[in-house]
C-alpha cells in the first residue's frame, strides 16, 4: 500500500513500543502512536504553510461585502482576527483534543456570512449568529448527539468521505497553483474546467508547482524524511528569486518576495464586537433560525468529514473507524465555531489542509501547538507569513490526496452496491459541488434510499435517518421559498 515516508515509518514502529521521553511526550502520546518529536515540528510547519492563505484570503471574503447599512470591515483589523482565532483554537485543539487538526476560518462559511447574512443585518449581527452555531454545535457534543451521528456511520462510508476529502484536496491544489482553472461563463462552453489558462500551461508560478509535485512524489518515493516541508521551502526559495530576476505579476494572492518591512502591528478592534439577537430584529426569528441551520449545518458536517478523514489517515480510529475521545475533539470545534464568531472573523472550523502535516508524520496535538505559535507569530510578521505563494504549497495537497486515496480505496466493500455505490457519490460530490458538506449529504440521502430500496431498511441507524431527512430539508429549502 502506497505511503510517504513518515507514514511507513510509523506503520514499522508499532505504537507504544518505544518509552515516552520526556513529560512532553508523555501528555501528546508522541511515542505512543508511533511518532516522534521532529516529525511533529515538520509536521506543523507543514499544515501551517499550506493553509497560512487563510490569513490573505479570509480578509478578502469578508472585505469586500458590506452589512445593511454599508459598512466594510476593516482588513487590517479583519487579518488580526483571522490570525488570532486561527493561533488560538489550532492551540486549544491540540492542547485538549491532542490531534493533528488546525482549523481557521472556514471557507465557504464565510462566504455564506458575507453574502446571506451581512447584507441582511449589521456585522455584529452577523457575526453574533455564527456565535450561537457555536453554541448550538458544543450544546449537541454535549448530549453525545455529534458523536452518535458519527459513531452511526458505517465504515465504507467513513473510507468514502475520506477519499472524496482526498480527491477534494487534489483539486484544491490544482486550482489554487493554477494548474487547472475555472473557464469564464462568457466563452461559451460546457467544459467548466481547463488545463492552465486558454488550456495551456504558461508562465513561471505554474512551472513551480509542477517542480514541487515533481519533488514531493519524488522524495517519496526516496523515502526522504521530511518530503512535503522540504519541496514547500524548495519551491519558495526558487520563487522568491524567480520572482527577483523576472518581476511575475501573476503569483495571485502571495507574492513570493521579501517585505520592505516584515513587522505589522496588529489591530485587535474586531475582537468582541458582537450582538447576539440583533439579527432575529432584522429578519425575524423564523429566517433568523435559518440563518444559524444554515452556519450550522456547514460547520457541522464540514469539520465532521474533515477529522473522519484526517484521523484514518493518521491512524487514530479503532478497527471499527472510530476515535478514542473524539468527544473533546468535537467539543473545541464547536468552541471554534463561536471563536470566530466573537472575533468577526467568521466560523472557525478544521482545516482539511491539515493532512499536510499528517502527511509529513504528524500523529498528535503537538504538531497543532507548532502550527498555533507558528499563527502567532504571524500575527506580527504577517508579511512574512504570507509569503509563501500557493503554487509552492500546493504540491503537498496533491500529494497528499494520492496517499488518502491509495491507503483507503481498497477497504471499500464495493461488491456491496447499499454501500459502495453512497461511497462513490460521497467521494465524488466532494470535488465536483467544491463542498465537503454537499458530499456528506448526498451520500448520507443514498445509503439511506438504497437501504430502504434493497429490503435492508432495519439495517440503517435512526441517526443516519435522522441526519439524512436533515439534509433533504437543506436542499429543499429553495423550492420551498426559505432561503
Amino acid at each position: 500500500m502506497p505511503t510517504s515516508a513518515p507514514a511507513k515509518a510509523s506503520a514499522q514502529q508499532q505504537p507504544g513500543t518505544r518509552p515516552p521521553s520526556g513529560a512532553l511526550d508523555r501528555y501528546f502520546k508522541i511515542s505512543e502512536r508511533g511518532s516522534t518529536l521532529s516529525r511533529e515540528i515538520r509536521g506543523g510547519f507543514a499544515t501551517f504553510f499550506a493553509m497560512a492563505y487563510i490569513i490573505v484570503l479570509n480578509p478578502i471574503i469578508l472585505g469586500s461585502a458590506k452589512d445593511m447599512y454599508g459598512h466594510h470591515l476593516d482588513h487590517g483589523q479583519l487579518v488580526t482576527a483571522t490570525a488570532v482565532t486561527a493561533a488560538f483554537t489550532t492551540l486549544l485543539m491540540g492542547v485538549i483534543g491532542n490531534v493533528p487538526i488546525a482549523l481557521a476560518a472556514g471557507l465557504g462559511v464565510n462566504t455564506v456570512v458575507a453574502l446571506q447574512l451581512a447584507p441582511r443585518m449589521s456585522w455584529p449581527d452577523a457575526m453574533g449568529m455564527v456565535v450561537l452555531a457555536g453554541f448550538v454545535v458544543m450544546l449537541l457534543v454535549a448530549t453525545s448527539l455529534r458523536e452518535r451521528v458519527m459513531n452511526a456511520v458505517p465504515l465504507g462510508l467513513r473510507k468514502g468521505i475520506s477519499i472524496g476529502i482526498g480527491l477534494f484536496i487534489m483539486l484544491i491544489g490544482l486550482v489554487d497553483s493554477g494548474f487547472v482553472t475555472r473557464i469564464p461563463d462568457v466563452a461559451q462552453t460546457t467544459v467548466p474546467l481547463q488545463l492552465g489558462v486558454n488550456g495551456h500551461l504558461s508562465g513561471w508560478p505554474v512551472l513551480v508547482f509542477v517542480l514541487g509535485a515533481l519533488l514531493t512524489f519524488a522524495l517519496i518515493v526516496r523515502k526522504v524524511p521530511g518530503a512535503i516541508l522540504i519541496s514547500i521551502v524548495a519551491m519558495t526559495v526558487l520563487a522568491v528569486v524567480l520572482n527577483a530576476v523576472a518581476k511575475i505579476p501573476s503569483w495571485g494572492l502571495t507574492v513570493p518576495k521579501w517585505p520592505g518591512n516584515p513587522v505589522a502591528s496588529p489591530d485587535f478592534g474586531l475582537i468582541g464586537k458582537v450582538s447576539l439577537f440583533g439579527g432575529f430584529g432584522k429578519v425575524g426569528v423564523l429566517t433568523g433560525i435559518l440563518f444559524v441551520f444554515t452556519v450550522l449545518l456547514s460547520c457541522f458536517f464540514d469539520a465532521m468529514g474533515t477529522i473522519m478523514g484526517i484521523s484514518d489517515e493518521a491512524k487514530l480510529t479503532d478497527a471499527e473507524g472510530n476515535m478514542p475521545g473524539i468527544n473533546k475533539v468535537l467539543f473545541v470545534d464547536g468552541i471554534a465555531v463561536a471563536a470566530g464568531g466573537a472575533s468577526s472573523s467568521s466560523a472557525t472550523t478544521c482545516f482539511v489542509e491539515s493532512t499536510a502535516g499528517v502527511g509529513e508524520g504528524a500523529r498528535t496535538g503537538f504538531a497543532n501547538v507548532v502550527t498555533g505559535l507558528l499563527f502567532a507569530v504571524a500575527l506580527f510578521l504577517t508579511p512574512v507569513a504570507t509569503m509563501v505563494p500557493s503554487q509552492a504549497a500546493t504540491p503537498a495537497l496533491v500529494a497528499v490526496g494520492f496517499l488518502i486515496l491509495s491507503n483507503s480505496i481498497k477497504e471499500i466493500d464495493w461488491a456491496d452496491h447499499t454501500i459502495a455505490i453512497p461511497a462513490f457519490v460521497t467521494m465524488l460530490m466532494m470535488p465536483f459541488t467544491y463542498s465537503i458538506t454537499n458530499g456528506i449529504g448526498m451520500g448520507f440521502i443514498t445509503f439511506a434510499l438504497l437501504r430502504l430500496a434493497a429490503g435492508r431498511g432495519r439495517e440503517v441507524p435512526a441517526a443516519m435517518y435522522v441526519v439524512a431527512a436533515v439534509f433533504a430539508f437543506y436542499y429543499l429549502m429553495p423550492a420551498l421559498g426559505l432561503t
